[in-house]
């Protein structure tokens, strides 16, 4: 749960806030551990990571990076990205900095308003359909999920031209279940996305449970896909348990959601406070033996804190960097 505030800090006398500091110290030995959202409005609210003078998004995402070599784009689950954007964070990150990006609602069959669409396919909508106040894939011809795939691929040229691209995260919604069509979409994903790396978060139990878990981790290893292992609250549907699994050779991929129970299925709260947790130096520390133990069986590990609330991401991504650091 959400601790008292502390003062504000950037970074003067703190060497887990020092520029190049842990985090980017374990770059070379690829494992990457950053923060989702580096602009979230808590976070910059808060004053406890951004200095006062640190005001735009351009100068937040050059501070953020001199600290992390790591973060995972969360506004392109909401709208598609721009090829000017996506060159922008290119020009603003050091050499080897890495973006994951969330794929966008659509192509992960959540509820998705036709006014995030592209204006063109948005006009070409039936009249029904546009009227809707949310589209579901299974509303759409097949092609039409083709072409936003295309699009939304075909934006993130500008990081993949300079080698700044990681995995594009599709987090499925709970009723994504294991059936005949979830593993038709899935090798359709693979397939689609190859030869960047797709990675693959669950929201429904049955992916995992006793009956389905090795086919699910043997299924997404065939296709290349990326299984990512979590951190969260237990003993829900949408509750998925922190396996640690490497399905390919290159990179496994670990999310922080925080262990806030009393938030996890609530309605009406927003990210950062479904997602308020700010994780004990004990619970961090169990951590490190599974991250070296992906790292044995992968190049590369990323570690993404998504406990976005306030400072709670980049302070334990910097204790969990200092902690594998050790």
């Amino acid at each position: 749960m959400p601790k008292p505030d502390r003062a504000h800090s950037d970074g003067a006398g703190d060497p887990r806030f020092a520029p190049g500091g842990p985090a980017w110290s374990l770059r070379d030995h690829q494992l990457l551990v950053g923060v989702t959202a580096w602009t979230e409005p808590t976070l910059v609210k808060s004053g406890l990571f951004y200095p006062q003078d640190v005001t735009s998004a351009e100068d937040r995402l050059r501070y953020y990076a001199a600290h992390f070599p790591i973060t995972e784009v969360d506004a392109t689950y909401y709208a598609p990205p721009a090829r000017n954007v996506a060159a922008a964070w290119a020009g603003r990150t050091p050499e080897q900095f890495v973006f994951d990006l969330k794929a966008y609602r659509l192509l992960t069959e959540h509820p998705t308003p036709p006014g995030s669409l592209w204006r063109d396919l948005r006009d070409e909508l039936p009249e029904d359909l546009a009227a809707k106040r949310n589209l579901y894939t299974k509303d759409l011809p097949d092609d039409f999920y083709d072409e936003a795939m295309h699009r939304f691929l075909d934006a993130l040229d500008p990081l993949r031209q300079v080698g700044k691209l990681g995995v594009i995260l599709f987090q499925f919604p709970q009723w994504f279940v294991p059936s005949r069509h979830a593993f038709a979409r899935l090798e359709q994903i693979a397939s689609a996305v190859a030869p960047d790396r797709a990675a693959v978060e669950f929201r429904q139990h049955l992916w995992m449970d006793d009956r389905h878990a090795r086919r699910t981790l043997e299924f997404l290893g065939e296709h290349g896909l990326v299984y990512v292992s979590v951190d969260e609250p237990q003993g829900f549907t949408s509750s998925i348990p922190p396996v640690v699994a490497a399905t390919t050779d290159d990179v496994a991929v670990v999310r922080f959601h925080g262990r806030n129970a009393e938030t996890w299925n609530k309605k009406g709260v927003t990210a950062a406070e479904r997602f308020a947790y700010d994780y004990s130096t004990d619970e961090l520390r169990e951590w490190a033996p599974k991250l070296e133990e992906l790292r044995e069986e992968t190049r590369t590990v990323h570690a993404l804190m998504n406990n976005c609330y306030r400072d709670f991401g980049v302070r334990n991504g910097a204790q969990l960097a200092a902690l594998l650091r050790e």
